[in-house]
């Protein structure tokens, strides 16, 4: 249907939001009605067909459920199933919005928007009556996030309904997941669906940068600055001007650290080493962290004030074990890679292949599966996969050794207790390097020396 054709309602408490949508839509629309109360809702339905609805997500009903929006979805969707509804609603309650989806809206606007993505969200719905949103879900999966983001679970198309709708704007992101679920591939899908996508994507594992080393890389130094600074350099938010910096373990760089970030942040504005000029800078900021949110707000260890200004929107990975058939899809997909890139015939799983894959509990996550499964293309000498041909990385289970355990390596002794600390702190580098009472480079040097 076109836009000139549509007959349009628009429910929301607020008086403001009504003016602005009625002097939008009315020369545009056919018909657009405006109700400040959402008990008229079933009234207006029995007298009008609409074709869109706009309905705001927050109330101030005498329902008092906090959810006011989502009882006012079902109502609409019971009394006129394929009238389609667009939700109104706050970055604070995007996760809402997204529930929203699976109780049958056709999508959401973020306030404040811009007119022209309103308008363009209004033509969809018209065109694409009638979809559901699974198929909606599958179709953002295959065409914009990208090959690697893959997945059929419940968890995954909520991340990439999520990646949808929070790309195009500018909002700081929080991506929070365990090491290896793909927290980095959800920071590129979010700058490849973005405005910015022409733009540089520029990654930072900050978590890696010494107290020396962290403003040199981030904002530059001048020539002279320090005994090694032989040149101008631009720092790594120089080098994203335009475009996106994400900051990798950005939950293990210390108070000190945060507070120079967090001055970047406000200000917009980066000044080199050894310079007393401003540099202005223009990036969209994504931040993860294998740090849970609760631990991240302890003003012990994180500034709250970052933590706000990084966490416009959070996104939560899930860690494979909860993932489901997701396990088997990635490990088709990547059986599929390692057959091209080895020129190898691409094998089969067998039953018992299968239940192995999905009964164990992955603590390395799809890193540790990747891995697996290009062990398993490399060594196959059968055209199906057995069980015993998927071998798991012993990096990840490595055995406790106990004190009565009679080890005569030393280096081997070493090599599996350092495997076990890093099993124990899930990877965390800094908590890691603390109970084994060594700082992180001297952590780092023993990871490249043991190969872990």
């Amino acid at each position: 249907m076109q836009l000139s054709k549509a007959s349009i309602l628009i429910v929301d408490d607020d008086t403001d939001v009504l003016t602005a949508v009625r002097l939008l839509l009315k020369p545009q629309v056919k018909e657009i009605i405006t109700e400040k109360n959402p008990e008229q809702i079933q009234s207006l339905l029995s007298n009008y067909s609409f074709d869109v609805v706009l309905l705001d997500m927050n109330f101030k009903s005498a329902l008092n459920t906090g959810n006011e929006g989502l009882f006012w979805l079902k109502k609409i969707k019971s009394l006129r199933p394929d009238t389609s509804v667009i939700m109104i609603t706050a970055y604070g309650d995007i996760d809402l919005a997204i529930r929203s989806l699976k109780e049958g809206a056709h999508d959401f606007v973020v306030k404040p928007w811009h007119n022209e993505r309103l308008l363009q969200t209004i033509t969809d719905a018209l065109q694409t009556a009638g979809a559901t949103k699974k198929g909606a879900a599958r179709t953002i999966a295959q065409s914009n996030a990208g090959p690697e983001l893959l997945g059929e679970s419940e968890a995954m198309q909520d991340i990439l309904l999520k990646i949808r709708k929070v790309a195009p704007t500018d909002a700081n992101i929080l991506i929070l997941g365990e090491n290896g679920t793909g927290k980095e591939l959800i920071a590129k899908a979010i700058h490849q669906q973005s405005a910015r996508k022409d733009k540089p994507f520029v990654k930072v594992d900050v978590g890696a940068l010494t107290e020396s080393l962290f403003e040199s890389e981030l904002f530059g130094h001048k020539k002279g600055a320090f005994t090694d600074a032989r040149e101008d350099r631009s720092g790594r938010f120089e080098a994203a001007h335009g475009g996106t910096i994400f900051l990798d373990e950005i939950g293990n760089i210390s108070l000190h650290q945060q507070a120079k970030l967090l001055s970047v942040l406000q200000n917009r504005q980066v000044i080199p080493l050894g310079a007393n000029t401003p540099v202005d800078i223009d990036v969209r900021l994504l931040c993860a962290t294998n740090v849970p949110l609760a631990e991240l707000a302890n003003e012990n260890r994180f500034r709250k004030d970052l933590v706000y200004r990084i966490n416009t929107v959070e996104i939560t990975v899930p860690p494979l074990r909860k993932r489901g058939n997701d396990i088997l899809l990635l490990a088709t997909h990547f059986m599929q890679v390692y057959a091209a890139k080895y020129m190898r015939p691409v094998p089969e799983l067998s039953k018992a292949a299968t239940e192995k894959l999905l009964h164990y509990h992955y603590p390395g996550n799809v890193r540790e599966l990747q891995y697996a499964m290009e062990r398993a293309v490399i060594m196959a000498d059968a055209p199906v996969l057995e069980a015993q041909d998927i071998l798991f990385s012993p990096i990840e289970s490595a055995p406790i050794v106990e004190p009565a355990v009679q080890e005569t390596n030393l280096g081997e002794l070493e090599k599996a207790t350092i495997n076990r600390v890093l099993e124990k702190h899930n990877g965390n580098l800094t908590k890691a390097a603390k109970e084994l009472g060594i700082t992180r480079t001297a952590l780092y040097r023993r990871l490249g020396k043991y190969d872990i």
